[in-house]
């Protein structure tokens, strides 16, 4: 009795999202694939941001429960080796690393923003012939 209604639930849940997503979008834009790619394009562009944020928070952290099992080390030294505290102050620092080496690598593909580097390439249409 239970299955069959958490399985109707789920059945409902999904056909409810897939209405929303059908008429989520506007009934004039185009669905071909160069808008589709330029909505990729336009939506991936935030992405280093979100990853550098993520990498300075969760490197922050690392290094702050470091830094207290380091401590706990200390204070008891039997009980908490220390390498547990090395380990996490490492992983912290290198998640700090990480939008440095994003920022060094997107200058070295692309110097100044001028586009000379690589760059996503423009698609305007595609057509396939008759089989």
């Amino acid at each position: 009795m239970f299955t069959k209604t958490k399985t109707s639930y789920y059945k409902l849940g999904a056909a409810m999202t897939l209405g929303m997503l059908t008429t989520a979008g506007d009934a004039n834009a185009a669905n071909n694939f160069g808008s589709i790619a330029n909505n990729i394009n336009t939506s991936i562009s935030s992405l280093p941001g979100l990853i550098s944020a993520l990498a300075y928070l969760f490197g922050i952290l690392l290094a702050v429960l470091g830094v207290m099992k380091i401590k706990d080390h200390v204070e008891n030294p039997t009980q908490t080796p220390l390498k547990d505290g090395a380990i996490r102050l490492l992983a912290g620092g290198a998640l700090f690393a990480i939008p440095i080496l994003l920022e060094a690598m997107s200058e070295t593909l692309d110097a100044g923003g001028a586009g000379s580097g690589a760059s996503a390439s423009k698609l305007r249409s595609v057509s396939f012939g008759t089989i």
